[in-house]
């Protein structure tokens, strides 16, 4: 069941092979059936932190308390291919390290950025994708 919710995501995320993915905030807490999913999905593992080069999509895991989530999506803006997005994956309400979803909009907002729908993608995980406003 968990493993259908993760591929349903990526399917609703628009990621597709041989796209680059850079991911940010990656944990032991992470939901690794998504994660799976959209490296089955891509064909190929995704780039790191320290990666330079201009990325598709990034993936970035946040919980309350990670910092300044503004601050992260602007960083994340740095390698982003126009067109892209940023898939913003967060704690499910109740969780440990949910974050409200008014800081999500204020955040995106302040970084110049729009959100674009929100799906469950696992077993306590939602993930929202953020474009800027020429992406819609």
């Amino acid at each position: 069941m968990t493993g259908d919710i993760a591929t349903a995501a990526v399917d609703r995320l628009g990621l597709v092979k041989d796209q680059v993915i850079q991911e940010f905030g990656w944990d032991d807490d992470i939901d690794d059936d998504f994660r799976a999913q959209v490296v089955d999905a891509v064909g190929g593992e995704l780039e790191d932190e320290d990666y330079t080069g201009v990325v598709d999509h990034v993936l970035l895991w946040w919980r309350d308390g990670d910092g300044d989530l503004t601050d992260a999506l602007v960083d994340s803006l740095g390698t982003l291919e126009e067109g892209g997005s940023i898939v913003l994956v967060t704690p499910t309400a109740g969780q440990d390290g949910e974050v409200d979803p008014a800081e999500v909009e204020e955040a995106a907002s302040t970084a110049g950025l729009h959100t674009s729908g929100t799906t469950k993608c696992g077993q306590g995980w939602v993930a929202t994708r953020l474009v800027s406003p020429r992406n819609r």
